[in-house]
């Protein structure tokens, strides 16, 4: 870390302003005791005034469309320059892989002004003798970094927590699903979908998304292997029903469909490893200035973002933890996928030993769900899905499911369903027909080797 940045500068002072901007907790933890007058240039502490009335009155960041409409409001225009050039200076950093150390300093960095206003305060006490006077000056300063909330009063405050616990949940497409989380993911909450490459993790994600866009909700779906078009001609799929190699021939079909569509579908497209969670909330951040801000977000997936240079564990374990955080802060439910080790290729359920770098994801997540396909499921066209973890009802629970890869239609059903003895059966069916494969592939080479 540089000295300007450990000395409290302009530097550090810049990257307060970023974090307040684009980490909605970090601004929640900190607008107790942070103050404008802490900033050394008028522009700092002009920006974070702003910010600060912004949170009391809203309880979120403004946007950088809101700091331009306040900014045309003040007739001062060298300040107005400073601030323009200030903002654009706290947005290069959105990046900046010293932003969660600057965070864990700013409580200090907050003590350290006051400390420093009130020495300086203190001259004439000094001239006075009032010793005293100026040992109550400091003590008070040093309470500048405490946390003033002290957390929530259990006898009193029994209406809030009531009001509090409401979760207005985003519900997914399969009904079974929204019955054992009470009602689907709510804002803030962190839903993963674990599976091996290649069994339908993306497409089960894109059924999420698909069904909220059909209840008119805005989805912004990050991909990070598939290109933009790909993946919008996937959504083509499961919005149609039409199988992804017929779309061309149905073409003016899907258009009309789509236009019946109340919801609006962002996709956006990083390469692997190219952009960390930061980055995903700087774009947050745009589609909400021009009028978009999302009702779900779509990893797909979380494992391939750039975390922050750690040991792979650790650095897996950040990137979820960013990922909950970003949902915390927009109050938006976010869902992603992992990647499922090779053991788990041919196991009837996948659980949390079989998740790769498991442990810290499935501790930060509050919903995970994991997919299995053996070559019998495949063939039979079906999938078992595993409830790993579940902080809003029960967990272990496996539900049978039919899966069609080709046009990415997912069912899921309780056992106990008629659609779940259906599927077992179908399931039973996939089995007999990986047997007779076999049988034909042995007689096959039992003929060969007569000839």
């Amino acid at each position: 870390m540089t000295d300007r940045l450990s000395s409290y500068g302009y530097a550090f002072q810049i990257k307060v302003i970023t974090a307040l901007l684009v980490d909605k907790s970090f601004l929640q933890q900190i607008s107790d005791i942070m103050l404008s007058s802490y900033f050394e240039s008028d522009a700092n502490s002009w920006i974070v005034d702003t910010i600060l009335e912004y949170f009391t009155e809203y309880k979120s960041s403004p946007t950088l469309e809101v700091m331009k409409v306040k900014l045309e409001k003040v007739d001062h225009e060298i300040l107005k320059e400073q601030v323009v050039a200030h903002l654009k200076d706290a947005w290069k950093y959105t990046e900046s892989p010293d932003l969660e150390y600057i965070k864990d300093q700013a409580r200090d960095f907050c003590k350290n002004q006051e400390i420093k206003k009130a020495i300086l305060g203190s001259v004439e006490l000094l001239k006075n003798g009032d010793y005293d006077g100026i040992k109550a000056r400091v003590d008070e300063a040093l309470k500048a970094g405490a946390d003033k909330d002290i957390g929530h009063d259990y006898m009193v405050e029994i209406d809030e927590r009531y009001t509090d616990a409401v979760r207005d949940v985003q519900p997914t497409p399969w009904e079974v699903i929204n019955e054992l989380t009470d009602g689907g993911l709510g804002k803030g909450e962190l839903g993963v979908m674990v599976a091996p490459a290649g069994i339908g993790k993306s497409w089960a994600l894109m059924n999420v998304g698909a069904d909220a866009v059909k209840k008119g909700k805005t989805v912004v779906h990050y991909t990070l292997e598939l290109n933009q078009a790909y993946v919008g001609l996937r959504y083509d799929s499961v919005i149609t029903g039409i199988a992804n190699q017929n779309l061309k021939h149905y073409k003016e079909d899907i258009k009309e469909q789509l236009s019946k569509l109340k919801g609006e579908l962002i996709i956006k497209h990083y390469p692997t490893k190219s952009v960390s969670v930061m980055g995903l909330r700087a774009h947050v951040e745009k589609c909400i200035m021009q009028g978009k801000k999302p009702d779900v977000i779509i990893v797909d997936y979380a494992d391939l973002l750039r975390g922050h240079g750690q040991e792979k564990r650790h650095e897996l374990e950040g990137i979820y933890e960013d990922l909950r955080g970003m949902a915390g802060e927009y109050e938006i439910p976010v869902w992603t996928a992992s990647q499922a080790n090779r053991s788990a290729l041919e196991e009837d359920i996948i659980d949390a030993s079989k998740i790769s770098e498991s442990y810290g994801k499935v501790m930060v997540a509050d919903f995970v769900l994991s997919l299995s396909r053996k070559v019998a499921d495949k063939l039979a066209g079906t999938g078992r899905w595993h409830v790993i973890k579940n902080r809003f009802g029960p967990d272990g629970i496996t539900l049978p499911s039919k899966m069609n890869t080709s046009n990415g239609q997912f069912h899921l059903y309780a056992e106990t369903s008629v659609g779940g003895k259906d599927t077992q059966k179908q399931m039973d069916g996939g089995n007999e027909l990986t047997r007779k494969l076999l049988a034909r592939k042995y007689q096959e080479i039992s003929n060969e080797g007569f000839e």
